[in-house]
């Protein structure tokens, strides 16, 4: 047996906001409810332009587990669409959409949920909440930290983890329902659910046909002080033809828009087109879709990759301005080092990136390599890094006194320069004549350089 849909939807902008950022379609096979938001008329744009992607999904070509695959490739080409209008308009960044869908082949239903928006199942007077919200309040209760009834008065309730937002992340929940003559189906955004409780929803919708359901939601809604739009869409699974036709419904911000309308606006609902009687039994063939003309044929969008290219330029920028402020850093460092033979004055750092010279000789010294010490020269082969040009001279000038006191000291141990020294060297009495003048010379070399002591000779080691 084939079941049919008896629907209803209306929207309400409510009693504070100025637009509506709702919308709304109802059709033969699919139901489809859409919360806008991002302000500055980014949030209606978001809302209308996911129904005019996703409403292609009334027909009935489609059934069975295809429902899903359609539904998540119809939920992926909206999400598509919001990036497109995004690089469009730049001003339209951080705009997104709920999206709650039904698609239904007569015999099953196929649900994709992204949001805080609800899905809701009525049977056998039992109301049941059929999608999740992705929330953070939601989190909190899925964790056990608060209970349901918390989260119904909780101040961050409105807080939403995931939404179609152009996003390359943005991917609905997907299920295969089952569905029963006598079934009540229920979308709505949340200016319902955040105002009125499980309870009065579940009252209203246990009697009363899906027109007189929808006024009496949304009358709840605005009384209950509702600061958001309502939108509802009510739907009966029936086994006869449906009293409300086949026309499709289109209402809230998809609807206002195709209309050109601007700023507060009264609850809409599309004129369902009927036969010469006006019962609404008419087909698709007389009814009038406004969103088609909202949606008609658009020009090639301008400069699509402007603001990739952007972002890569910047980057690149930043890229390039960091390697040069590294670069610049490290000519103002100085270090002392060998150049061949010889001692110098470095200027950069000791490093190597291919094809880079990070230093190059800024001051080559007269000071040979050899006439240091062993411990000195073993420094200077090392590197030694200096604060600044200052220090790096204070380095060298330090290497040039050691190099000079050495010197001084190495030729003390030399013999006496007499040529008859050699062939008296055996004898033991040419030595004492020689001591005696080297024993009245060191008064006067400790009397005339105090500052020889700053060098020992034992330092001297390795000196050439």
């Amino acid at each position: 047996m084939t079941l049919s849909l008896d629907y209803a939807t209306l929207s309400d902008v409510g009693r504070v906001r100025r637009n509506n950022e709702d919308s709304a379609y109802a059709g033969p096979h699919l139901l489809l409810l859409a919360d806008g938001m991002g302000g500055a008329a980014a949030g209606e744009v978001a809302s209308a332009a996911a129904v005019q992607v996703i409403r292609r999904l009334d027909t009935a070509d489609i059934g069975g587990e295809d429902m899903i695959e359609a539904l998540a490739g119809a939920v992926h080409r909206a999400n598509e669409r919001l990036s497109e209008l995004v690089e469009e308009d730049p001003e339209r960044e951080g705009m997104g959409s709920t999206v709650t869908a039904l698609m239904f082949d007569g015999k099953q239903l196929g649900l994709a949920h992204l949001g805080d928006s609800r899905a809701y199942r009525m049977r056998a007077g039992q109301l049941f909440q059929l999608s999740h919200d992705h929330t953070f309040v939601q989190s909190l209760v899925d964790e056990g930290r608060i209970s349901q009834e918390e989260a119904f008065s909780h101040p961050h309730r409105n807080l939403i983890l995931r939404v179609l937002d152009g996003r390359p992340d943005s991917d609905p929940d997907l299920e295969m329902l089952d569905v029963q003559a006598g079934d009540r189906l229920m979308l709505c955004s949340d200016g319902l659910p955040d105002y009125v409780s499980n309870d009065v929803i579940a009252a209203s919708m246990a009697s009363g046909t899906p027109d007189s359901v929808v006024v009496e939601l949304i009358t709840h809604a605005l009384e209950a002080g509702s600061n958001d739009n309502v939108t509802c869409v009510v739907a009966d699974v029936v086994e006869t033809e449906p009293a409300s036709g086949i026309a499709p419904q289109l209402v809230g911000a998809a609807a206002e828009l195709a209309q050109g309308s601007t700023g507060r606006g009264e609850p809409t609902v599309a004129v369902r087109a009927g036969g010469p009687d006006g019962s609404g039994s008419g087909g698709h063939g007389t009814s009038v879709d406004p969103e088609e003309l909202r949606y008609a044929p658009r020009p090639p969008k301008r400069f699509p990759w402007l603001r990739r290219i952007t972002v890569l330029v910047v980057v690149l920028a930043l890229l390039g301005g960091g390697a040069w402020f590294g670069y610049s850093w490290t000519q103002k460092q100085y270090y002392v080092g060998t150049d061949g033979d010889y001692v110098a004055i470095y200027k950069g750092v000791d490093a190597e990136i291919p094809g880079i010279s990070l230093s190059s000789v800024y001051e080559r010294q007269q000071l040979l390599v050899d006439k240091l010490p062993t411990y000195s020269r073993q420094q200077v082969e090392g590197d030694i890094q200096a604060e600044s040009l200052a220090g790096a001279r204070s380095i060298v000038a330090e290497l040039q006194q050691t190099a000079a006191e050495c010197a001084k000291l190495k030729p003390t141990p030399k013999p006496s320069a007499k040529p008859t020294a050699k062939a008296t060297t055996p004898a033991v009495t040419t030595p004492p004549v020689s001591k005696p003048p080297v024993s009245t010379s060191p008064p006067t070399t400790a009397s005339s350089t105090p500052t020889g002591p700053s060098v020992n000779p034992e330092d001297c080691d390795g000196v050439r």
